[in-house]
């Protein structure tokens, strides 16, 4: 948000798929004071279930503003989520699952980089997690770091001294963990999608890895699980 030229300290840029982890990272940003701006993206997915969820969820949260970015990642193949010749497991794999979608979030936190530039904000909210998560190398701590990093030299506002912040508040979180600490804040996650082959209703498969992670999560936290299922 830009005021008399300078920064405005308390806004911030939420990457928000429109599932569980991206959804309890908008709550808990707004829940540090920030003014929220939540970036979606249509790049080509399997379905838009989840962008129907986002749309939801900002609602929801009031944000300042939502915008949805087109890209189509479809065009290089080469995952499930993109590349509907390739079949999204029904079973737990070992390794780089094929649902990796290839820099995904290189791509997604160039785009809301660039954003933040335009918005002159210093801060970006990104729903990773290290923990219970499928094996993606760009989920990790060290790249959220490196691409902090580079952030920081690509940028005018990081030349000028005005240091961009990638926050992970659920990086180092189990599902359930974050399950309680969004029940806590009051998101309804009745309103997420989070399923990998999610059908036009939002309705989750049951079965992919990430309906595991989920599902598992609200039992541990203890909490009942709103979700959907075919």
């Amino acid at each position: 948000m830009i005021a008399n030229n300078k920064i405005e300290k308390n806004s911030a840029i939420v990457l928000l798929s429109g599932g569980l982890d991206s959804t309890t990272a908008l709550a808990i940003a707004q829940s540090k004071g920030y003014a929220c701006y939540a970036l979606s993206f249509r790049y080509g997915q399997r379905h838009h279930a989840e962008l129907a969820a986002a749309k939801k969820v900002a609602n929801s949260f009031n944000v300042v503003e939502h915008k949805i970015f087109d890209i189509d990642l479809s065009v290089f193949k080469g995952s499930a989520l993109t590349d509907n010749t390739i079949e999204v497991p029904k079973s737990t794999t070992s390794g780089i699952p094929v649902t990796y979608v290839p820099a995904r979030n290189t791509v997604f936190l160039s785009i809301a980089l660039a954003w933040a530039e335009v918005l002159q904000v210093q801060d970006i909210f990104i729903g990773v997690n290290a923990v219970d998560y499928s094996g993606y190398p760009d989920c990790r701590p060290e790249y959220i770091k490196a691409y902090q990093s580079m952030a920081n030299l690509a940028t005018k506002a990081g030349v000028e001294g005005q240091t961009l912040d990638i926050h992970t508040p659920l990086i180092s979180l189990s599902k359930a963990e974050i399950i309680k600490l969004g029940n806590n804040l009051g998101v309804d996650y009745s309103l997420t999608v989070s399923c990998y082959s999610a059908d036009q209703q939002g309705r989750a498969c049951g079965e992919c890895d990430s309906c595991r992670f989920r599902s598992k999560g609200f039992v541990e936290a203890g909490i009942a699980d709103p979700t959907q299922y075919i």
